[in-house]
């Protein structure tokens, strides 16, 4: 089965094509089609709304089974107005630079102890047919927990503020420090393997 995935970054392509192509099914990015791609404006109020809103963009130009994915950050303990959710970058009705970020999220944690319990959570919305549409932001399909903290490291890395302030809950760690280990998203893989698998009915 052929599958269009509303994304143009390469690297996401490549990381879902490792869930999917066991499942039998071949998935094809927005840029492999060599046709104009519509916008597709992420104005929803949740993660969930947002992929639904890209993945109803992308059926209506194109007509072929696609999905599409959102996601958010999330604090422990927070109510679901306070969540940063799908607006990480957007505070007060403006757009952060890097270091109003770092510095914005540090404060946050600092005004709450020092640390934040976070994680990043995914939702994924995948078109079949005009009567047919198949949604998720199950747990399964989040990061693991880490925790954001109010002393920024002193690395920087461009378009990446909040890695300033992430540590592992474990041993405290700034994640900078740690040694460097292929990426482990097996248990977010597991999410979207189950996923597919329900959807297209292939348990």
């Amino acid at each position: 089965m052929k599958i269009l995935y509303g994304t143009t970054n390469p690297a996401k392509l490549a990381a879902m094509r490792k869930v999917t192509d066991p499942l039998g099914i071949e998935l094809i990015g927005l840029h492999e089609l060599d046709l104009p791609i519509p916008a597709a404006a992420e104005t929803g109020t949740d993660i969930l709304q947002n992929a639904e809103l890209k993945a109803r963009a992308y059926f209506d130009a194109f007509g072929m089974p696609v999905f599409s994915c959102d996601s958010g950050l999330y604090f422990d303990g927070f109510p679901p107005e306070l969540q940063p959710g799908p607006f990480v970058r957007r505070v007060n009705g403006r757009d952060l630079t890097d270091d109003e970020m770092t510095a914005y999220y540090a404060s946050l944690a600092h005004s709450r102890g020092g640390t934040l319990k976070a994680r990043y959570r995914n939702a994924i919305c995948l078109i079949l047919s005009p009567d047919r549409m198949i949604k998720s932001e199950d747990i399964s399909l989040a990061s693991e927990p880490f925790l954001l903290s109010d002393t920024p490291h002193p690395k920087r890395v461009k378009g990446f503020p909040l890695d300033a302030l992430s540590k592992e809950p474990g041993t405290g760690a700034y994640y900078y420090d740690l040694p460097e280990t292929p990426g482990d998203n097996s248990s977010i893989d597991a999410g979207f393997t189950a996923f597919f698998r329900k959807a297209l009915n292939l348990i």
